[in-house]
């Protein structure tokens, strides 16, 4: 009997042996008892399905080892999702060896440290010889193996992004130990100082390591052939040029600085003198196009091609606009951050179409209530993998791990008592983008950081300007249909056509300034204050 009522417990597996399925996902509110009933295990029988090829175990908050077998029971394992659960401090048995793996994600869990035998798997020979992608971001690892490359030796991409680490293992950046890694994020850690042998990384194209403890960046970096993109904000530089080059300038340029020397290089002087005068002469050429442009005056601003993004403080906004968070969304989603931009110009040619191809697929479908949404989607994207037979979902489906084993979900209310957005999943049919809508109201929310949320919303915010320019300088006579417009929803004030842009001048685009509060009225954060929205570029000018 005891036997018959395990087995029930797992149709999901019954299932995968029956159909001989290669993809098994295993998440929800009922996974809790189950894997708690297992002795905070994978069941064994699930490691008895060598077909499977792709296997994610999410949200549960009762998993703290995945179980001995799943190397010997899973050899044809292509990814393996065990992310928002609570694995750690260590992984015993380790993981590997697993042959075929080339996607691992132990993000959201409690890992502290990956030791040889309570780790990702035996260094010789390889545990992990096909990976190509580890995420180990939002753990608590104070160090990493010493013997990961020899581990994984074909990793391309390394995501370590809030963890405790303090430094990078030598071993990690010898000559030839990872030539295939293309991208390393490792923010919000507490690293010290980053060696110059990081150079020896011959493949990588971006570097992200923002929110540290930096105070030097080796010139050495200069030399890794493939740099593209770097991310060093956040950061104590004891060379405050190059700390204020960080927070402002392209990757080439920043480059080019440690390049040359930079602080204290004797053949860097010229360079960096150079590049002080440049700013110098650009901050010139700002100021006059301010004088030109007044506060807001957009018809005296020059070219059509120049665009001006005008910040507008609450102070002098006679109806500013403020959210309001309720405690119950701490557990959940605690970052957010608001801004209302006026002026879009979505009405000529294809404007709209490319706005909304930066907006999520609206959900078009009936009103729910959360929890009956939540299931809905998720035995939809089931359904979609299944018959697709792909390893991922698309879509609204994509983001439903962001809530798993979650019992609250976010939401934003508006003052009618309208849920007008549902994040990470969609927006509100109430809140449709039509070709008419000039004013928006736009909301970024994280679980991980607030920096995050002014990141994006930065982009967003700038995308949204690059767009306007490309509106005015490319007169497109045919238009997308409020009918095609109903197939996709973004967040937006009361739709009215565009009072500021003309067939011959350019475009002013108003961000107003939204406050977050706690319900007592205290201010969490105001978006965008005199740090945010400093990397415009050089096309548009931000008027604060």
């Amino acid at each position: 009997m005891a036997a018959a009522a395990v087995s029930e417990a797992w149709p999901e597996l019954e299932l995968a042996e029956r159909e001989r399925r290669r993809e098994l996902l295993l998440t929800g509110p009922g996974l809790e008892e189950r894997v708690r009933a297992a002795g905070g295990q994978l069941p064994p029988r699930l490691f008895t399905l060598p077909l499977l090829h792709y296997l994610e175990v999410s949200g549960c908050g009762s998993l703290r080892a995945p179980g001995p077998g799943l190397a010997q029971g899973l050899p044809q394992l292509h990814s393996l999702v065990l992310r928002r659960n609570a694995l750690g401090p260590g992984l015993s048995p380790e993981l590997g060896p697993l042959p075929a793996l080339r996607v691992l994600d132990l993000s959201g869990n409690a890992l502290e440290a990956l030791p040889p035998g309570q780790g990702l798997g035996p260094a010789e020979p390889p545990g992990l010889p096909q990976l190509q992608s580890l995420n180990l971001s939002g753990n608590r690892l104070r160090e990493l193996p010493a013997d990961l490359a020899r581990c994984a030796p074909r990793l391309q991409s390394l995501n370590l992004t809030g963890n405790c680490l303090d430094s990078f293992p030598a071993e990690l950046f010898r000559p030839g130990a990872l030539p295939l890694l293309s991208e390393l994020a490792a923010a919000d850690n507490c690293l010290r100082e980053l060696s110059p042998d990081i150079a020896h990384l011959a493949s990588l194209k971006t570097l992200d390591l923002s929110n540290n403890q930096l105070s030097e960046i080796p010139a050495e970096l200069a030399d890794c052939p493939k740099l593209k993109e770097i991310n060093f904000r956040g950061n104590k530089l004891r060379d405050k040029r190059l700390e204020k080059m960080v927070s402002g300038c392209q990757t080439r340029s920043i480059l080019e600085y440690l390049r040359v020397g930079g602080r204290g290089g004797g053949k860097g002087k010229g360079r960096a003198e150079g590049s002080e005068k440049e700013d110098s002469r650009k901050k010139r050429r700002e100021r006059k196009q301010r004088r030109e442009g007044g506060d807001g005056e957009e018809q005296d601003v020059g070219d059509a091609g120049r665009l001006l993004l005008r910040v507008l403080h609450v102070s002098e906004n006679p109806a500013p606009l403020t959210v309001r968070v309720s405690p119950e969304v701490r557990d959940v989603r605690p970052y957010i951050v608001g801004a209302v931009v006026r002026g879009m110009d979505l009405q000529p040619g294809n404007a709209l179409k490319r706005f909304l191809t930066s907006q999520i697929v609206p959900l078009g479908r009936k009103e729910a209530k959360a929890k009956e949404l939540v299931r809905q989607l998720q035995l939809e994207a089931e359904e979609q993998r299944k018959q697709k037979k792909r390893q991922s979902v698309s879509g609204l489906h994509r983001y439903l791990h962001l809530l798993d084993g979650n019992e609250n979900y976010p939401c934003l209310v508006d003052a009618d008592g309208d849920v007008i957005s549902f994040p990470p999943i969609t927006n509100s049919e109430k809140t449709k983008v039509k070709k008419t809508t000039s004013d928006l109201f736009l909301e970024v929310t994280s679980a991980t950081s607030l920096q995050i949320c002014k990141d994006v919303m930065d982009a967003l915010i700038l995308k949204m300007a690059e767009m306007n320019k490309y509106t005015l300088e490319n007169k497109e006579e045919g238009s997308l249909s409020d009918t095609e417009a109903d197939a996709v929803s973004g967040q937006l004030s009361d739709p009215r056509t565009n009072p500021s842009a003309g067939k011959d001048g350019p475009s002013l685009l108003v961000v107003e300034q939204v406050r977050v509060v706690d319900l007592e009225g205290s201010l969490k954060v105001v978006y965008p204050s005199k740090a945010d929205l400093a990397t415009a570029p050089p096309h548009v000018t931000v008027v604060r």
